[in-house]
């Protein structure tokens, strides 16, 4: 019997086709295989035109990242191995040209699917023609390519999210795909946009309850196709891959931990004592890579589903990171700070937010609230089948995490990639920080001082109490030479 090869080893010589390459996710992906996997023989990413610019301008955009620096390092040449492909998952035949199309028929081994639309808010319409008609699509063109071993599709751990338990299974979808794809084509979007609350209904938003459609439909339509499909909780910034802290996005924490460190968040409605189940997304992109090898070399009879989590096996909670967000916010603070990156976390409803964030902090409530169990039994199988090479590699042990690092790095990471601070910029943000926190100080002496006295012209007691005191200061005040002579 003939043995099973690296990861390494399995992806030399193969082509490799990505949806959803140029978002947070799409991007670490694509880093890890071009710099993990040299041998690859290339990667064709779907890309649309946008905002005027046409698909390899997007590409050149992508590679620039500094995301891709020490790649750049390693191998100069790797561009030649990465080719956009132009196209659209909500178009007709994902909007591939047929060249295009008898190109990835014929080239490709392994798909990593990766596109969706991932705002919360997103309209019901746009949300299932990403995330389940696109599905769909692509499926299609999947039974057609030749040499296809794994197909990998990203769906959440919060598909689930109306149960408290969510194990390593797909479950009952909250209707069934073709239903919703027919009410999708033939609803006028105004009578859709009516019927989404009751549609989605103990579920958060259309992002989650979609993505439950969506792996419905995947146990449905993927016929004899190599299907794995990869759960993760909330993406965070890289742990350690390429490098610490690199994040590219104000979504989920990092939008949290900008509004924090600005001063402009001071309160945020979520459980002081729930789960915080935030992933390094190096983390998930090496379990991405592990599921798909996995796939090709054990050829497993059903489709295996991946918990990507890290609660039940290092848990973080949200109020370990609102004390150490404020510890290293006030460590290595942001420029132009408005208020002192204090926050508290309330379960009261009516918390105040300033207009221009509370849509992004809103959409996190939900999450910030609540908590779920989530089930890693094969997240655990899949390392236990890797070398010692590929696990060093392509690490993803979660027990690992030393959460406190990590926020630290998150933090600075925001400041550097999301807000583009200079860290050469840190003294003087340190300087203005300190300033603000004597005025706050003076703030607050003035704020009780004033109070005070208004207490004093109602109070005998008080009046009398506050004369105590200040002739208790005057003793003080005049002792103060003949102590200094005397020490």
């Amino acid at each position: 019997m003939a043995s099973i090869p690296s990861i390494p080893e399995f992806f030399k010589g193969r082509s490799i086709f990505i949806t959803g390459a140029t978002g947070f996710m799409g991007k670490v992906l694509v880093e890890k295989l071009l710099r993990s996997c040299p041998q690859l023989k290339a990667i064709y990413l779907l890309i649309r035109p946008k905002r005027g610019k046409e698909v390899h301008d997007r590409l050149d955009e992508l590679l620039a990242f500094k995301l891709f620096d020490k790649l750049i390092e390693a191998n100069p040449n790797f561009k030649s191995k990465v080719f956009a492909v132009e196209g659209d998952i909500i178009k007709e035949g994902l909007g591939i040209g047929q060249v295009e199309e008898k190109l990835l028929m014929d080239e490709v081994s392994v798909v990593f699917h990766s596109a969706s639309t991932i705002k919360f808010d997103e309209s019901m319409k746009l949300s299932v023609e990403m995330n389940i008609t696109g599905l769909k699509k692509l499926l299609e063109l999947c039974k057609k390519m030749k040499k296809l071993e794994a197909f990998i599709h990203i769906s959440t751990a919060f598909a689930n999210c109306d149960r408290e338990q969510v194990g390593e299974e797909i479950y009952p979808p909250p209707i069934h795909p073709n239903r919703l794809m027919s009410a999708v084509e033939w609803l006028d979007t105004e009578s859709l946009d009516d019927l989404t609350p009751k549609m989605v209904g103990n579920r958060p938003n259309t992002y989650t309850y979609t993505k439950a459609v969506a792996e419905y439909l995947l146990k449905e339509e993927a016929g004899g196709l190599p299907v794995a499909i990869v759960r993760p909780s909330i993406l965070g910034a890289t742990y350690r891959e390429p490098f610490k802290g690199w994040v590219d996005n104000f979504n989920g924490p990092s939008g949290l931990l900008a509004s924090i460190g600005k001063g402009v968040l001071r309160s945020i409605k979520g459980d002081f004592h729930a789960t915080a189940d935030i992933i390094p997304v190096d983390f998930v992109s090496n379990m991405i890579i592990a599921a798909a090898w996995f796939t090709a070399t054990h050829k497993p009879s059903d489709i295996k589903m991946y918990n990507c989590t890290t609660g039940q096996l290092n848990r973080f909670t949200w109020g370990q990171m609102e004390r150490l967000c404020y510890e290293f916010m006030m460590k290595n603070p942001l420029n132009s700070v408005a208020r002192i990156p204090n926050p508290k976390l309330t379960k009261s409803p009516y918390v105040r937010i300033q207009d221009k964030i509370q849509k992004a902090v809103r959409s996190l409530d939900y999450f910030t609230s609540h908590q779920w169990e989530f089930t890693n039994n094969n997240i655990l199988m899949l390392q236990s089948q890797l070398s010692e090479e590929d696990k060093k590699e392509f690490f993803f042990d979660v027990k690992s995490i030393d959460w406190r690092m990590y926020m630290e790095w998150y933090c600075l990471g925001t400041k550097q990639y999301v807000l583009k601070e200079e860290l050469s910029q840190l003294p003087n943000a340190r300087k203005s920080l300190a300033r603000l926190k004597k005025i706050n100080f003076l703030m607050n002496v003035i704020i009780v001082i004033i109070v005070w006295r208004l207490l004093i012209h109602r109070s005998v007691i008080a009046r009398t109490l506050w004369n105590s005191i200040l002739d208790t200061a005057l003793q003080v005040v005049k002792r103060i030479p003949s102590i200094a002579k005397s020490s």
